[in-house]
């Protein structure tokens, strides 16, 4: 059976989606022992820990520390669910072509942090999320599939960010079904899902 861990650093809604998706979650490790997402996996019967990044001197050495975490539950794939550390070019190399991330934009717009707050600012018209392979540099891996919402006239950052966040929920499950499955096939840094599955979601 295929195994994913996924990392968290709060309330880990994205991980919550892919177990209520039945998918085959081995372990939830965070950086934080507070991660409300901790109590939501161990509540399921999910193994959980905490490698927390302040124990370390150096981005290398909380990277180790995480990567022999991880190796532990000898997982197919690894996935980052609203997980605040950068990692080193390493780390990511150590698990190229088997870490995915969600980003809450269309990629490659607005990549980092407040996206939400940027799109508005920017008077965009579509905007919302992107799952992606990642690699070293930040939000820019090939891109999997992603979710668009319309920014409505009287959008703020909140109903804005909620409605990317149903979004959110809905692709990032699919996009690892897709990687478990086999199904991802990157030519030319593009990616294309066998079987012609639609790339892209587009929410009311």
């Amino acid at each position: 059976m295929k195994r994913i861990v996924i990392l968290i650093s709060g309330r880990g809604s994205n991980m919550q989606a892919m177990v209520e998706a039945g998918l085959p979650v081995a372990a939830v490790i965070s950086n934080r022992a507070g991660a409300a997402g901790l109590n939501y996996a161990a509540a399921r019967g999910i193994e959980t820990a905490v490698v927390a990044h302040r124990g370390y001197a150096t981005r290398e050495a909380f990277d180790a520390a995480l990567a022999q975490a991880i190796d532990a539950y000898r997982p197919d794939l690894v996935a980052l669910a609203g997980f605040m550390r950068i990692l080193g070019g390493g780390f990511v190399l150590r698990y190229q072509g088997r870490m995915l991330n969600i980003h809450p934009s269309l990629l490659p717009a607005f990549p980092g942090l407040d996206t939400h707050a940027r799109a508005l600012a920017a008077g965009v018209k579509l905007h919302g999320a992107s799952v992606h392979f990642v690699t070293a540099e930040l939000d820019h891996g090939p891109i999997i599939i992603q979710a668009a919402v319309p920014v409505l006239p009287h959008d703020d950052e909140a109903a804005l960010a909620a409605r990317v966040l149903a979004g959110e929920h809905r692709i990032y499950p699919l996009a690892v079904r897709w990687f478990l499955e086999g199904k991802l096939v990157i030519e030319n840094g593009v990616v294309r899902v066998e079987g012609d599955h639609p790339q892209q979601l587009y929410a009311p």
